[in-house]
């Protein structure tokens, strides 16, 4: 006897479920990390050696780019980015393994957390900083 249709959806609904609690709870996550460096570190660096806590703010968008664009412009294209990583994690949930579902909801955990956060004062609020990491602050 063929298996029925709600029984081959549960287990599609439940990873797709899973894989937007995951990416929800990353982003809450990164947004407290970002709130707690804003109120720790202005002024006060943590140094760890190849790995520092540093409060840094970022206009642009990875390494920089497009830091001198609009701002409207740069959340406009990090939504749509944000939307299509959701879109594709979505519609991957239900059938991709589980290192390949995590990876896309911490993707798009980071993606969601850096819109909400560049939407509030036009800046994403960095906080890790290395030697060999391009990082730039702007404020």
């Amino acid at each position: 006897m063929a298996q029925s249709t709600t029984t081959v959806r549960r287990p599609a609904t439940r990873r797709r479920v899973t894989f937007l609690v995951t990416a929800a709870a990353l982003a809450g996550f990164d947004l407290s990390a970002k709130a707690w460096a804003q109120s720790n570190l202005a002024g006060n660096p943590l140094e760890g050696g190849p790995l520092d806590l540093r409060l840094a703010y970022n206009p642009g968008v990875a390494f920089s780019f497009a830091a001198e664009a609009p701002s409207w412009i740069v959340i406009a294209v990090t939504a749509a980015i944000t939307l299509a990583v959701a879109v594709y994690g979505w519609r991957t949930a239900a059938t991709s393994g589980r290192a390949l579902t995590v990876a896309i909801a911490a993707i798009l955990g980071g993606a969601t957390a850096n819109l909400i956060d560049r939407a509030g004062d036009k800046v994403v609020t960095d906080y890790l900083h290395t030697g060999w990491w391009p990082t730039k602050s702007r404020r």
